[in-house]
């Protein structure tokens, strides 16, 4: 498996700027805490110790959205996460930037400004083009070596993730580093006995396109989720469809899916493991289920697996060598709507087997449900980057190191 140069690999005393990936849900104004920074901060406290000037950048939300908001507070609760100050400049590669990046002293860390403040970022173009970008050229000079440690943002093509690569000494962080490899462990790692994955969430295109490309590494794939839904209704049974007209979850990835869909049960059928049941909201607000021969998406909304679909993936997953888990089997955040996704990260835990459990939902439903992370080889951070690494689809970000490292 190519590779890339690590922080371990670093010179003495380096001026370095390292791209995180502390994109946060954002209440009211106020940026929530997530395991983003607490993963960050191993990369960023390493560097720190190691007396390296540390500068970093992130970004935040997309102009026009409420979440689009200035990293002064990612600042602080990174901080929280370390034994050294994070100080923070509401500037990205103006005069401001410059002098704060000038005034750091040997183990001091900056913040700057979030990278889709400025106009060179957002655009998705070559990593050449990115390069020559006055953000990048502006930067590029004070430092002598770039990490990127932003995985999860490795899927996109702008300025502050593939262009410092072409001008800079390229490394990656211990973010990207863990990421990359349990992410790729599919590809890259042979194993003795049956590899499952669980698969769910509300993007159903994501999930069958992995299930496309992974079919022949694949033993077998315990179905939730949007996805489930419409492997149900490809399969015969009232499942899949959109009874609330400003509701779109089921209707249009059926239009764009249908024919993979119906191709892939027909050639892995024997692989693909489908819910015998799900579950919905009685008048009484109480959890109720109906076997998928009971099921009328017309008039229920349902929101898990059911039990019964819970206990038949189960020994499925105990009697694996290797689990991969992508997305959440119900709507986990309702208790009573938990049994899948809890029912099935249990199960992984408790299993002695190598396991990734990806996607920010899903790995979420571990501390809400006191689960242990250490339980797992691998909690991935990573949204898209995941689905792409799984596809076997190409990340810029990760390329661009490897491209260095040659």
């Amino acid at each position: 498996m190519a590779s890339f140069n690590t922080i371990d690999d670093l010179d003495d005393a380096q001026r370095v700027l390292v791209r995180l990936d502390l994109n946060s849900p954002v209440e009211d104004g106020e940026v929530q805490d997530n395991r983003r920074f607490q993963r960050h901060a191993e990369t960023v406290g390493e560097l720190a110790d190691e007396g390296h000037r540390v500068v970093l950048m992130a970004h935040q939300g997309r102009p026009g959205r409420d979440t689009f908001v200035s990293l002064e507070q990612h600042a602080d609760i990174l901080g929280s996460y370390l034994d050294h100050e994070v100080g923070f400049v509401d500037d990205t590669y103006g005069d401001d930037a410059l002098d704060a990046i000038d005034a750091l002293d040997a183990g001091e860390i900056l913040l700057l400004e979030n990278t889709r403040m400025c106009d060179d970022e957002l655009p998705e173009e070559d990593p050449e083009v990115k390069a020559d970008t006055e953000f990048v050229e502006t930067l590029a000079p004070e430092f002598d070596a770039y990490i990127n440690d932003a995985y999860s943002a490795a899927h996109r093509k702008h300025a502050s993730l593939v262009g410092f690569p072409l001008v800079l000494p390229a490394f990656a962080g211990r973010v990207m580093e863990t990421e990359y490899e349990a992410n790729t462990a599919i590809a890259s790692r042979e194993f003795d006995g049956q590899v499952t994955m669980v698969v769910g969430g509300t993007k159903a295109t994501d999930v069958i396109g992995v299930m496309e490309t992974l079919g022949d590494k694949i033993d077998t794939f315990c179905l939730g989720g949007i996805a489930s839904h419409l492997f149900l209704r490809a399969a015969g049974y009232e499942s899949g469809y959109d009874r609330h007209e400003d509701l779109d979850l089921y209707d249009s990835q059926w239009e764009a899916n249908e024919d993979v869909i119906r191709r892939l049960l027909e050639e892995r059928r024997d692989q693909i493991e489908l819910p015998v049941g799900l579950a919905y909201e009685d008048d009484n607000g109480e959890r109720a289920e109906h076997t998928r021969e009971e099921l009328d998406a017309g008039s229920y909304d349902y929101m898990d697996i059911s039990e019964k679909t819970v206990e038949k993936y189960d020994p499925t997953i105990r009697n694996s060598d290797a689990v991969f888990l992508k997305g959440a089997l119900g709507v986990f955040e309702e208790e009573k709507f938990s049994a899948g996704t809890v029912g099935a990260v249990k199960a992984i835990a408790e299993t002695d087997c190598f396991s990734v459990v990806g996607g920010g939902d899903t790995s979420r439903s571990i501390e809400m449900y006191g689960m242990d992370e250490d339980s797992f080889d691998h909690v991935s951070i990573a949204g898209g980057a995941y689905i792409r690494a799984l596809t076997g689809a190409d990340l810029p970000g990760v390329e661009l190191l490897i491209d260095a490292a040659n």
